[in-house]
């Protein structure tokens, strides 16, 4: 009974008139850039744009809806179903969803693009190096030191976007540019206008 009302209620959804919305996928390193590039598009986005934002930011959603997962690879994927979930709830309803997760699987993140609308994978482009230098955190070191287990980038594998629709490398471009390469494309294909 329930899985018929899950299924009605789909297509109810997708009934509905509503503007569609988009979700902005940042994925990359530990360090990146992923937050401070989503947290100013969100602004541009609101102030400049007049869009309905909605921020996903992986520290805060481990702290409040993902707390009981640790970093195994199921666990990862498990963290990043619940997000592809949320995000597409939101962006079903035309909000525009910013979720900045390292989400290091393609398969995961290839089962998050067939989940949500309007899927825009942004690879954080950045070496691991400059990543390390810019940790204030100390992870990394920790990670080399084996006190973090499956930390990715070092003792766990992080699988490079293959086709993302925008690339930002962050150890070449500051993060205005960053950020004007994130609204250059959504004016390009008609999500701002």
């Amino acid at each position: 009974m329930v899985n018929e009302n899950i299924i009605a209620n789909e297509q109810h959804w997708d009934k509905k008139n509503i503007k569609d919305g988009y979700t902005l996928w940042f994925t990359g390193l530990s360090g990146s850039g992923k937050s401070a590039v989503a947290e100013r598009v969100a602004i541009r986005l609101e102030d400049e744009f007049g869009e309905s934002v909605e921020r996903l930011d992986g520290d805060i959603v481990r702290q409040h809806l993902t707390s009981d997962l640790g970093f195994t690879k199921e666990d990862r994927d498990m963290n990043i179903e619940r997000v592809s979930f949320v995000a597409k709830l939101l962006s079903r309803n035309g909000v525009a969803v910013l979720a900045s997760f390292i989400s290091p699987y393609r398969e995961r993140r290839g089962k998050t693009r067939d989940m949500v609308t309007n899927f825009i994978e942004v690879f954080v482009k950045c070496p691991v190096e400059v990543c390390e230098e810019r940790d204030v955190k100390g992870l990394y070191e920790k990670a080399r030191n084996g006190e973090i287990k499956n930390f990715t980038g070092i003792s766990d594998p992080y699988e490079e976007p293959e086709e993302p629709e925008i690339v930002l490398e962050t150890h070449k471009e500051n993060i205005e540019e960053s950020v004007q390469n994130v609204i250059d494309y959504l004016v390009k294909e008609g999500y701002i206008s």
